[in-house]
């Protein structure tokens, strides 16, 4: 995303044409479907708003150069009708608030910017903090890319060697009549499965994947997938890291807006989508509005460590809860950032020894009977 200066007196002009309800209309559907504002592109969309507010140019004028520089036609016909909304007297929090596309917490966030005359200030928070989730995001992706792709090679080699090898070996033996070892036994009883119910598994495999496209959004499915997750050694604590990294910005965000904790705390539950994180808030909203402090609320929840719940305390008690948050929320980034490069290092021999060991595995089994047959001739 990119915009040009410009192109102010050109969107002027062009914004005294009559408007075409009807088309505005109809584009707004299209867009709505497909939801094409993903975090990418909000981080773009709202640190270029807040560079071109700070430089003075109006709201009206920064949402004309934005919408102007952008190439896909579902983003440019949504812009295009949040500007129309402006235009028509609405505030920007309550033209955004009609679009599934934008949040809660960023309607929110924006509503608070414009009663306390901080859009800049907020926009600025918005884009980073999807810069820093979009940075996550990608540390996540490289931590696990590079182990996934040596352990689905794996995979495959094994299952090549089962469905191929084994069985060739296998031929051999029976017109030697040599009598196998167990080890080989095993095997050839593995390759016959292989070959006999391989293609159900295939087919099974294919029907989770797409299930869980259909049923991603359902509750019982993220307990499920969370749980499994978050039980895998060294995937699992990184992923609690994650979130808790994001939680604390979020938190650190809506303190510094002056949001109520309760109203916070909704919001982010809403906002990250984690389950036992969002169980957990859930729960954690309830004590608060009952009168029970942050801190004690965080301390029954084994999410939450213990140097959080005690710096969560010092900020109550000293009022600090933006300065807290926000050294938590470097705390976690920077944990977040060593845990991906361990995570990598630590799977990458992992995966090795596991291929190592499997491949040499069959090669024994095949092998055995081999050297028996070699010393009978």
């Amino acid at each position: 995303m990119a915009f040009q200066l410009d192109q102010i007196k050109q969107n002027r002009d062009s914004n005294s044409k009559p408007i075409n309800s009807i088309e505005v209309m109809l584009s707004k559907e299209v867009v709505v479907l497909k939801k094409p504002f993903s975090n990418k592109l909000k981080e773009d969309f709202y640190t270029e708003l807040s560079v071109l507010i700070n430089a003075g140019i109006t709201l009206k004028q920064a949402l004309e150069l934005i919408s102007s520089s952008q190439k896909d036609k579902r983003t440019k016909a949504i812009l295009h009708d949040i500007l129309q909304r402006i235009i028509g007297g609405l505030s920007f929090s309550e033209a955004i608030n009609t679009y599934k596309e934008f949040s809660n917490y960023e309607y929110h966030s924006i509503k608070i910017g414009e009663e306390t005359g901080s859009i800049a200030e907020i926009t600025e928070q918005l884009g980073s903090f999807y810069a820093k989730k979009n940075e996550q995001r990608r540390q996540l992706i490289n931590a696990l890319t590079y182990p996934v792709i040596i352990l689905s090679t794996a995979i495959l080699v094994v299952i090549f060697m089962l469905q191929f090898v084994v069985p060739m070996f296998q031929d051999i033996f029976k017109q030697q009549n040599v009598e196998l070892p167990a080890i080989t036994l095993f095997v050839i009883k593995l390759s016959n499965l292989i070959q006999t119910y391989g293609w159900l598994f295939l087919i099974g495999i294919l029907s989770v994947l797409v299930l869980s496209a259909f049923v991603k959004n359902k509750q019982w499915y993220k307990r499920i997938k969370t749980a499994i997750l978050v039980k895998i050694p060294f995937i699992g604590n990184f992923m609690k890291t994650v979130y808790l990294s994001q939680f604390t910005q979020s938190m650190m965000l809506l303190t510094a807006s002056k949001v109520p904790i309760v109203d916070s705390i909704n919001l982010v539950k809403k906002m990250i989508d984690f389950y036992p994180l969002t169980k957990a808030l859930n729960a954690i909203e309830t004590n608060v509005i009952q009168g029970n402090s942050l801190s004690s609320s965080l301390e029954k929840h084994k999410l939450f460590d213990n140097r959080m719940i005690a710096l969560v305390k010092v900020a109550e008690e000293t009022n600090q809860s933006e300065y807290i948050f926000g050294r938590l929320n470097t705390l976690y980034s920077s944990k977040v950032q060593n845990s991906s490069k361990t995570l990598s290092n630590l799977m990458e021999p992992f995966i090795i020894i596991f291929i190592g060991v499997f491949v040499g595995f069959i090669l024994i089994a095949m092998y055995l009977p081999m050297f028996k047959l070699s010393s009978l001739i």
